[in-house]
């Protein structure tokens, strides 16, 4: 087996994940607004409309529900689709055939079909893009079963989780973040992943705290970790990855060891990924092992501002992160 390597981007990494299920899988193809634009979705599905035609690489006007729709009857019909929402807060409009109908039709029908279909929800924030176009809306769909929630958080696995989903029997939303896109790294070639294999991961080992983030936030706890390491204290990070249904087994041991816990997100305190994970921590962790009250950092309670200076305040900093860690060693 080959053991080279390449220099990927994530958005590369997303657009190599396409290039493998497609090439792979003659019933695989993607649906949604803007697939055919240089600029649309970035440079994450750059010429597959060329490669792979336009009859499998499908612009479609406007209308998230009917986008998604004909995706979930295609799927319940033995193909394969991947559903592309260039933003996040759109992709509400389609909440009924996300929720109501693919996560719910291999439970309804006894097993006997199940929509094999991928949603492609991207998360694309600043820039002045204010409230309607800022938002991390992944706590709403990993809160349902029958659906798995995907995050990456490298360009590895931007590639890698893509392909994971487009070969799963189950329905799968695959959330991205363009903060990401040009995080690069080093990655052996593409091959084919068992979706149940996408667990948490240690992404640095430490002793002194436990920090767990996906997506855009690894970056900034791997930061803060950075900054931290400078002042002597060791902090250990871990990639949740899959959100849904979320493994805690990883997160709780290093939590018990390190005494210290801290869960970092992109959405809202309420409800939201940051409260689970420390939910997995308190119920699992005897008290006496913890040296500091469990913590976290996400957005403030308020829709997104539209200002560039409100910006600053609004969105965490790996400083942020790294404040908020410090505060459990006073």
């Amino acid at each position: 087996m080959s053991h080279a390597t390449q220099r990927l981007t994530y958005a590369d990494g997303i657009r190599q994940g396409f290039e493998y299920a497609m090439e792979r899988d003659p019933k695989c193809f993607a649906i949604g607004q803007g697939l055919w634009s240089p600029w649309y979705v970035g440079n994450s599905m750059k010429d597959l409309d060329k490669k792979f035609g336009k009859e499998r690489v499908i612009d479609t006007p406007v209308s998230e529900l009917a986008t998604t729709g004909a995706a979930v009857g295609a799927a319940l019909n033995g193909y394969h689709p991947i559903v592309v929402h260039p933003r996040m807060d759109f992709m509400i409009l389609a909440a009924d055939q996300i929720v109501n109908q693919a996560a719910k039709w291999r439970h309804m029908l006894g097993g006997k079909v199940s929509p094999t279909i991928t949603i492609r929800g991207i998360i694309n924030r600043g820039g002045e893009q204010g409230a309607q176009h800022s938002q991390a809306l992944h706590s709403w769909y990993a809160h349902i079963p029958g659906l798995r929630v995907l995050m990456p958080g490298t360009a590895a696995d931007a590639r890698d989780m893509l392909i994971a989903a487009a070969q799963s029997p189950d329905p799968v939303m695959y959330i991205d973040d363009r903060w990401c896109y040009e995080l690069t790294e080093d990655v052996t070639v593409a091959a084919d992943v068992d979706i149940r294999s996408i667990v948490p991961l240690v992404r640095r080992a430490g002793r002194d705290v436990t920090v767990a983030a996906a997506s855009f936030s690894l970056k900034l706890a791997l930061d803060a970790a950075e900054i931290l390491a400078r002042e002597g204290i060791d902090v250990e990070v871990i990639d949740v990855r899959q959100i849904n249904p979320l493994d805690p087994a990883l997160i709780v041991e290093s939590a018990a060891r390190t005494g210290r816990f801290v869960a970092v997100d992109g959405g809202w305190s309420t409800c939201g990924l940051a409260g689970e994970l420390i939910a997995c921590v308190a119920e699992s962790v005897v008290p006496s092992k913890l040296k500091a009250p469990l913590a976290r950092v996400t957005l403030p309670a308020a829709p997104a501002p539209t200002s560039a200076p409100l910006e600053k305040l609004y969105y965490p900093t790996a400083r942020t992160v790294a404040d908020r860690i410090r505060g459990l060693f006073a």
